[in-house]
Formats: C-alpha cells, structure tokens, sequence
C-alpha cells in the first residue's frame, strides 16, 4: 500500500549519528502489513553512556488467533497471548513513557515506528515523533562489502553470539551491539 509522507507528518527524522544515550526498540507483529497487521508484541532497552539500563517488554492482546508462520518465527503463541497480552493501548502508554524523549535506535526501524506511528495515532490520538537511527541504513553505508545488511547478516558479520529466537527484547539486545559495533566506523 502506497503511504504519503502527509500521514505520517509528525514521524521524527532519520540520523546518522554515534549518540550516548538512546533507547533500542524493535516489535513483532502479525503482518507486515501496517493495515492488516497488529502489533503483537513491542520491546525497548533504555541506554545510558552507551551500557543498557532498563527494559520493556510486553506482548499485545491481538484480534485474532496467531498464525503457525507467526508462532514458528516469534515462539509467540495464541495461549501466551491470552495469558499475558495486555491492552494495545495500555502497553501503548506505558511504552510512550518509557520511551520519552529518547532517539530510538533500531535496525530496519522504519517498519517498527510506522507500525508504532499509527497504533500511537489510532489508539491514542497521539503521535511518535522522536528522531531515529537504524542500523541498517548505517551498516549499509560502512559495510558496502556485505551481501546483504540483515540483522542475522550483521551479527555473523560482527561475530556476535547467534540469536535464538526472533523475539523483540532479544533482538533489542542484539541490535544494541551491532549499533556499538557500527560506532567504530566512520558515518
């Protein structure tokens, strides 16, 4: 679906920049699709001098039982969604303070704050409006070398411990590092 830049207005820019202090988020959803989609799950690592300091971590309740594409990729299940999903809005709210101010830093990070963007715009009538930096953009201007610029592609690059599962706290965790590893280069 073709989106104009009108919709998202108040999206915040895209940096290049090696910052201190950020927060790392990623989320899970159920469709790339930001029209049929739904978040299913939405992570986020506050960063201080460049060390991890606090986390948030919450799966969403979706409108729909999860898909076996979905389960197999995420380990997220439709039991553990009823068991543990919270409220979109309320993990909305409680995400957007955890949040603040903070530059966002992420890898491919468009595809998390457009789908954030409008849940933020829909459910609360509100917009995310901090700046960003993604990983993917930096490491395809360092990395020229490199095939492909995946995170997968980035943790094999850098010689980072291999990612288990595709959940977001730990792809947070993950992206954190490439991003501290990517700040050794020039940008």
């Amino acid at each position: 679906m073709y989106v104009n830049k009108e919709k998202r207005a108040f999206k915040g820019k895209s940096l290049l920049e090696k910052v201190e202090n950020y927060t790392v988020v990623d989320i899970e959803t159920t469709s790339l699709d930001t029209v049929f989609g739904e978040i299913l799950e939405i992570s986020a690592i506050k960063v201080r001098n460049r060390k991890e300091v606090e986390t948030f971590s919450e799966i969403i309740k979706v409108n729909h039982e999860i898909g076996s594409f979905t389960t197999n990729l995420t380990g997220i299940t439709t039991k553990m969604v009823e068991e543990e999903g919270k409220d979109l809005t309320c993990a909305l709210l409680d995400f957007k303070e955890f949040l603040g101010d903070d530059i966002i830093v992420g890898h491919n990070v468009n595809f998390d704050i457009n789908f954030l963007y409008d849940s933020m715009r829909e459910q609360l009538g509100d917009y995310l409006t901090n700046d960003y930096i993604d990983t993917l953009r930096i490491s395809r201007k360092v990395l020229k070398e490199l095939g492909h610029h995946r995170l997968d592609d980035l943790i094999d690059y850098f010689g980072l411990k291999q990612r288990r599962e595709h959940r977001a706290l730990n792809d947070c965790v993950l992206t954190n590092q490439v991003y501290l590893k990517l700040c050794h280069y020039k940008f």
